[in-house]
């Protein structure tokens, strides 16, 4: 079985493909992935000024600008879920993690003030949208959409579709926190894409389980990777939109297994730091998808 791989780094990850598929455009077919994956990074990056993204946070307070559909789409439904009264996601949270800044080296604990005065910009009602012309309008000067909790699931949904299209049966997109997997991994004996779970205790690559995934997603999002140490207290980049400040949590990483990845990354972001009763009363009104909590302390939940 012919497999073509393809790895490079963009969305502040390494993304792998890898695909194992008897079309004959293989090779072709995994350069189009990562021209596709570079054209998303263009559109929805809050971290590179001349991206779409950027155009509109730049006007914030001024005009309506004009997106691309990809962001008009993905600004809608973060929106939608952001206005939800107990979630956690907000994709207006952009002054708050420039402020913070936790992941870059000028991360610091910002004074209470000014995490006030940030989360006055954070009201997801003020992204005004108008579906006919296309156009997005943040209301207040200071507003910054950011589509980190959303745009690599949004992204990878959209070449597993691409991949599916061109007669892809077999293949697996990386994208860090989000696997994706298209079909069984027929290099397998028992056909199954083996997926590690990483350790939040551990260094990357040291697994507390492997997962058997065909044709879904696994996103995970942890307070492993991104923190900041300060004064002997530890935050991590997920914020509690309420308060400003990182959620309070025993919660160390919560795994969603879904058919799509955008629903893994909706759901993690409402639910990260949610009480475990609740993320299963959640859990069970959902088709078809899995959650792993594995907390601090090491204990590890699971409910479907």
């Amino acid at each position: 079985m012919m497999s073509v791989e393809r790895s490079i780094h963009l969305m502040g990850t390494i993304i792998k493909l890898q695909l194992q598929t008897p079309v004959p455009n293989a090779e072709q077919i995994a350069d189009e992935s990562v021209r596709r994956l570079q054209k998303y990074e263009q559109i929805f990056s809050a971290n590179d000024d001349s991206s779409a993204l950027m155009k509109v946070n730049q006007q914030a307070g001024k005009s309506a600008v004009k997106v691309p559909a990809e962001l008009f789409n993905l600004i809608k439904i973060g929106k939608q879920y952001s206005l939800y009264p107990g979630g956690f996601l907000n994709i207006a949270i952009g002054p708050l993690v420039k402020l913070w800044h936790i992941g870059f080296a000028d991360a610091h604990v910002p004074d209470t003030m000014a995490i006030q005065e940030r989360l006055a910009l954070t009201d997801p009602r003020l992204i005004k949208l108008d579906e006919q012309q296309q156009t997005v309008m943040l209301a207040r000067p200071g507003m910054e959409i950011d589509l980190g909790a959303l745009a690599k699931g949004y992204s990878a949904d959209l070449i597993k579709e691409f991949l599916v299209h061109a007669g892809v049966t077999s293949a697996v997109i990386n994208l860090g926190g989000n696997v994706v997997v298209i079909g069984g991994n027929q290099q397998r004996s028992d056909g199954m894409w083996h997926v590690g779970l990483q350790d939040p205790q551990q260094a990357l690559g040291n697994y507390v389980d492997v997962l058997k995934l065909n044709n879904q997603s696994i996103v995970t999002s942890g307070i492993y990777e991104r923190n900041l140490t300060s004064h002997g207290h530890f935050y991590h980049h997920i914020f509690n939109p309420k308060t400003g400040y990182p959620i309070q949590t025993d919660m160390a990483s919560l795994s969603i297994i879904s058919p799509k990845s955008f629903d893994g990354e909706i759901w993690t972001s409402m639910l990260f730091g949610q009480d475990w009763s609740y993320i299963q009363q959640v859990i069970k009104t959902l088709e078809n998808v899995q959650a792993i909590v594995i907390n601090r302390d090491g204990q590890m939940l699971t409910c479907e």
